[in-house]
């Protein structure tokens, strides 16, 4: 892991919060100039600290009002199996998270539709069809809260 002071993490606070602060006003935020905010960011962002940067959409605002979590246990299970199976859902435009999980299921995953009619048809037309699907359970999400990450 790599040393990370005060500064440190105070630069990876304020990206957290929004990741296109400039340097310049990182830097007057935890107290040091544009140049050196810079080079931090540059630093974390070589060591991997900083893995990306991403937009984060809201799904409601496009037009997505339906989140559901699905558990999938698969029917067959084998590395063949895991590979196909990840394979045809990461080629779902619906599906935005998918992940391999220990426990009852052996997949989570998290899907966005329009409505509950459109989750319906991603349902029986797209995640059902896929290959060794056994099992499926379906949480709908109510509502949403963010938290801050390990950093607090």
């Amino acid at each position: 892991m790599t040393d990370l002071d005060a500064t440190d993490l105070a630069i990876l606070r304020a990206l957290a919060r929004d990741a296109t602060t400039s340097a310049a006003d990182i830097g007057r935020a935890v107290g040091i100039g544009q140049p050196a905010a810079w080079r931090r960011i540059r630093r974390l962002t070589d060591q991997g600290v900083i893995a990306g940067r991403r937009v984060v959409l809201d799904p409601a605002a496009l037009g997505f009002g339906v989140t559901v979590f699905l558990g999938i246990k698969l029917a067959a299970k084998g590395r063949t199996g895991l590979e196909d199976f990840e394979r045809a859902v990461t080629a779902i435009p619906e599906v935005q998270l998918v992940q391999h999980v220990l426990g009852q299921f052996d997949y989570r995953l998290r899907i966005t539709a329009r409505d509950i009619s459109d989750f319906e048809r991603i349902l029986r037309r797209r995640i059902m069809t896929l290959p060794g699907v056994g099992q499926v359970e379906a949480n709908v999400m109510l509502s949403e809260e963010r938290r801050p990450g390990p950093l607090g």
